[in-house]
C-alpha cells in the first residue's frame, strides 16, 4: 500500500502528500479534505485503509495514531454556503487545495484520490481508488472523515432536530422527515435535492 510513495521517493521526492476529501454526498455540513505526509518506512501494518471501509471505532482509533506518526497534516474545509455557490465538485477541489496550503511544509509530490488534478503548481499524480492503494491517501481519508464527523457532532448541539449526531448530514429517512417538518438550517446545502425549503 506504499508503492506510490516509494516510487515518488525513488524519483527524488522527499515529501509525498496523500490527499483526500470527505463529505461530497451529504445534504448538510461542510466538505472536508486532508493532506498527510509520512516519512519512510510507511505505517502500513496498523490497519490504515479507505475510511469508508473502516468502522467508526477503527477510524477513531487510527486518527490519533496518524496524527502522531505523520510528518505533517493539513486540513481544508468548505462550508455549505460556498458549496451552494460553486458546486460540490469545485468545493471538493477547493477543500483539497486548502488542506495542502495549510501544511507547514510544501510537498514535493501530491498523490490525489480520484482523477482530477488540482490547480496548484506542484507535481501531482491522480489515483482512482487511491484510498485503497496509497497509505498516505488512506490516512488523509481517515483524517478528513473523523474531522468532518466531529464538526457534524458539534452541529448536532445547535440543531438537534436533524440528528446530525447519527446521520452526519447524510439523507437518511429520519433526516428527510426532519427536513419536511422543520425545513433546512444554515448547515444545509440548499442546492442539494432533498433539502426542502418550507
Amino acid at each position: 500500500m506504499d508503492r506510490f510513495e516509494r516510487k515518488a521517493i525513488k524519483q527524488g521526492c522527499r515529501l509525498v502528500a496523500g490527499v483526500d476529501e470527505a463529505g461530497r454526498g451529504p445534504l448538510a455540513g461542510p466538505v472536508v479534505a486532508a493532506s498527510v505526509i509520512f516519512a519512510a518506512p510507511y505505517p502500513i501494518g496498523i490497519g490504515i485503509n479507505d475510511s469508508k471501509k473502516l468502522t467508526p471505532v477503527a477510524r477513531e482509533r487510527l486518527a490519533p495514531i496518524i496524527r502522531q506518526t505523520a510528518l505533517n497534516i493539513g486540513i481544508g474545509i468548505v462550508w455549505p454556503l460556498t458549496i451552494d455557490v460553486i458546486n460540490i465538485r469545485q468545493a471538493s477541489m477547493l477543500a483539497m487545495a486548502r488542506a495542502i496550503e495549510s501544511m507547514a511544509v510544501t510537498p514535493d509530490m501530491l498523490l490525489i484520490d480520484g482523477n482530477t488534478r488540482l490547480e496548484l503548481d506542484l507535481p501531482q499524480k491522480t489515483i482512482v481508488g487511491g484510498d485503497e492503494l496509497s497509505v498516505s491517501i488512506a490516512a488523509a481519508s481517515i483524517i478528513a472523515k473523523t474531522t468532518r464527523d466531529a464538526i457534524m457532532e458539534a452541529c448536532h448541539g445547535l440543531h438537534p432536530q436533524y440528528n446530525f449526531l447519527s446521520n452526519k448530514g447524510y439523507g437518511t429517512q429520519e433526516h428527510l422527515q426532519a427536513l419536511r417538518k422543520h425545513g433546512p438550517c444554515p448547515m444545509h446545502r440548499m442546492t442539494f435535492g432533498g433539502v426542502v425549503v418550507k
